[in-house]
């Protein structure tokens, strides 16, 4: 083992957990945005629920306080365009879903058009965790909208994106 090599020790293994890639819209009031979230895993069956870390200081963590809701579109594996989108990450006040098509939700953020899935959710849970916050949501409802297979991704290096 070559413990020197920066992708052969700690970080090289951390960043081979892999998780998917995917788009977590929120509205507040008239204002409505999204970003690029890769850290998402369901954590319970019953009630189904999933957790989602964030970084404290975006914009929409101070959207996802208990009882907001929340929605995660689960990107197919073709949806770089998406990634490219997402991942400069908005302020709340920019148009984050400009030339996309989506369909609102009444009570959390809005469903990409051309998602593989969606799950729309409700804050139950915050937490600190380290350098994000962890923000677990009941899972309201869901549905397949397209056929395909979700985006999976691997870094190379687990001290950052």
């Amino acid at each position: 083992m070559n413990a020197s090599d920066p992708h052969r020790g700690l970080a090289g293994a951390l960043g081979r957990l892999p998780s998917g890639l995917f788009i977590l819209t929120a509205r507040k009031g008239d204002a409505e945005t999204g970003m690029l979230a890769s850290w998402v895993q369901q954590c319970s069956f019953d009630p189904p629920q999933l957790s989602v870390a964030v970084q404290p200081g975006r914009d929409i963590a101070s959207w996802l306080t208990p009882d907001a809701g929340f929605t995660l579109n689960i990107l197919d594996d073709t949806q770089t365009d998406m990634i490219v989108h997402f991942g400069k990450g908005f302020k709340a006040s920019e148009p984050a879903f400009q030339g996309l098509e989506v369909e609102r939700l009444d009570h959390s953020g809005p469903v990409l058009g051309e998602a593989l899935a969606f799950l729309e959710c409700r804050v139950v849970a915050r937490f600190p965790a380290g350098d994000h916050d962890l923000v677990i949501g009941r899972v309201l409802r869901g549905e397949m909208l397209n056929d395909g297979h979700p985006m999976v991704h691997v870094r190379k290096s687990g001290t950052h994106y």
